[in-house]
């Protein structure tokens, strides 16, 4: 049996889980929250059961040691031994434009990724500490990176470039890189073999629709644009963060209210959004309930949320000259069918048709969520970013 073990380290997070390729199946699962706190803790899926472990972790590496632990040793172990694995694949968030694939983490590989950090401070630092830990505790197993921005890398140049001063692009690398790159990828690769479709030919717009939420434009199986920019800040209007807003709006309000640099990016990272509209609730559930409850905030921010994602899916489908299939991914594109809902109503004049019925009955699962004669298909397909990672760590590692 092959088993490889997939980390995700985010800036207070490590997530993993572990595959067995031979059937593609998840062995065990789980993650650790609020690295570095008092009150960080460890979840553990094993058999269909989750358990929960208070324990405080440190920092990344103690945490990754404390992974490797529960795998060998205790009531939750499934190795033997770490020698079990044949590899570890990872999720590395911004390879700039040095990664356009995945790739076998060489201390080359590891360098021109670390000329990265300035991209994305807060997790390139804590993918890094994530292969290190590996490696000290593993020197010779195979580790692989498969880049959140990498699928996007294929984006033409007048896509992704910013009408700035050009040497703001030759100098500090300010353009679009995008963002979701792995759930963009699977999902537009899921969804052709789902219709028994191939991608050449296909116009695709996917919505990952989340806390945080972005849409891509696939043409032939390739990004032609999406909808997050330098940082995941642009786009979508998401749980907390503004999305597209107006650079003049953002100097109006620094000056208004004395913010600094670092008040203004808390304000618009972690305070705005849907939060900052219903004045409380980052969560679509939460907006939802409080919509049944009367409150005319919450509908706002609602019809704002679904409005944002319409407006791209327009404009998309302007971009690519039409569009075959809109699919809906992430928490909230997968599980609220008021999502899917108002983000495609107003579209009939694109030929997109929703089944009412079959959006409602669908919660996180592949469905097709079109009536019978809507020109394009509207779909909704779960994604697995793990799934693909260990995919793509087998495929270097064979």
């Amino acid at each position: 049996m092959k088993k490889i073990l997939v980390l995700n380290c985010g800036s207070s997070s490590i997530k993993y889980a572990l595959y067995n390729m031979d059937d593609k199946s998840v062995i065990t699962s789980g993650g650790i929250e609020k690295i570095s706190t008092p009150d960080s803790f460890i979840t553990v899926k094993l058999n269909g059961e989750k358990h929960e472990m208070k324990r405080f972790v440190a920092e990344h590496t103690a945490g990754v040691q404390y992974i490797f632990e529960i795998l060998t040793r205790g009531e939750y172990a499934v190795l033997e031994s770490l020698e079990e694995l044949s590899a570890v694949g990872h999720r590395m968030v911004h390879g700039g434009e040095k990664f356009n694939k995945s790739v076998l983490l060489t201390p080359e590989v590891m360098e021109a990724f670390t000329a990265c950090n300035d991209l994305a401070p807060l997790h390139n630092p804590a993918n890094i500490k994530g292969v290190n830990a590996v490696k000290a505790l593993l020197p010779n197993i195979p580790q692989v990176g498969v880049f959140d921005t990498a699928f996007h890398q294929t984006m033409p140049d007048y896509a992704y470039m910013y009408a700035l001063p050009y040497e703001l692009y030759k100098q500090y690398g300010v353009r679009r890189y995008g963002f979701h790159g792995m759930s963009h990828r699977y999902v537009s690769q899921r969804v052709c073999e789902f219709l028994g479709v191939k991608p050449e030919g296909k116009k695709i717009i996917t919505c990952h629709i989340g806390n945080g939420a972005s849409i891509a434009a696939v043409k032939d199986g390739k990004c032609v644009d999406t909808s997050m920019g330098l940082t995941p800040l642009e786009g979508l209007i998401m749980g907390t963060r503004s999305g597209d807003i107006d650079a003049g709006a953002v100097t109006f309000i620094m000056d208004k209210k004395g913010l600094d640099t670092k008040g203004i990016s808390n304000l618009l990272n972690k305070e705005s959004g849907l939060q900052g509209v219903s004045e409380g609730a980052s969560d679509f559930r939460d907006i939802l309930a409080r919509i049944a409850a009367g409150d005319d905030k919450a509908r706002l921010a609602k019809d704002m949320y679904c409005y944002r994602i319409r407006k791209y899916i327009g404009e998309y489908a302007a971009a690519m000259g039409g569009v075959d299939i809109i699919l809906f991914t992430g928490g909230a594109g997968e599980n609220q069918y008021e999502v899917r809902e108002g983000a495609t109503k107003g579209l009939e004049f694109m030929g997109v048709k929703l089944d009412e019925a079959k959006n409602k009955a669908c919660r996180a699962k592949e469905a097709i969520l079109s009536t019978d004669d809507s020109k394009v298909t509207v779909c909704c397909i779960p994604t697995d970013e793990e799934l693909l990672i260990a995919l793509d760590t087998l495929e270097l590692t064979k």
